[in-house]
């Protein structure tokens, strides 16, 4: 399986971290029905902007299958934290609702 996370601004905003173009470390777990996702912010990614969004953020990551759809998976922020650990380099986002989806269901 390839999986590829997006952080971005708002559904149809500005991607601010996609794994698939530049490699970014990241982790998700789960807490009951909320998860955390932890990301290892590299020197491209305005950590700034970032936070300056911290209340409309958006977490997407698409699992790609070889013998089934490709499933995409979206975390909404809404009232969870996110904060900025600048020693270690972590971005700490908690989202309180997920959705899984197959994109190619939605298709025009």
């Amino acid at each position: 399986m390839k999986e590829v996370l997006l952080v971005k601004h708002a559904v149809g905003g500005r991607t601010f971290i996609h794994s698939g173009q530049i490699p970014t470390d990241y982790s998700v777990t789960s807490q009951g029905e909320a998860w955390t996702i932890k990301v290892q912010i590299t020197p491209e990614v305005d950590i700034q902007e970032i936070l300056r969004w911290r209340e409309e953020l958006n977490v997407f990551l698409f699992q790609e299958f070889e013998d089934q759809p490709t499933l995409k998976i979206w975390f909404y922020v809404k009232d969870g934290p996110v904060t900025y650990d600048e020693e270690h380099k972590e971005l700490t986002i908690h989202a309180d609702s997920r959705i899984d989806y197959l994109p190619s269901e939605f298709g025009i």
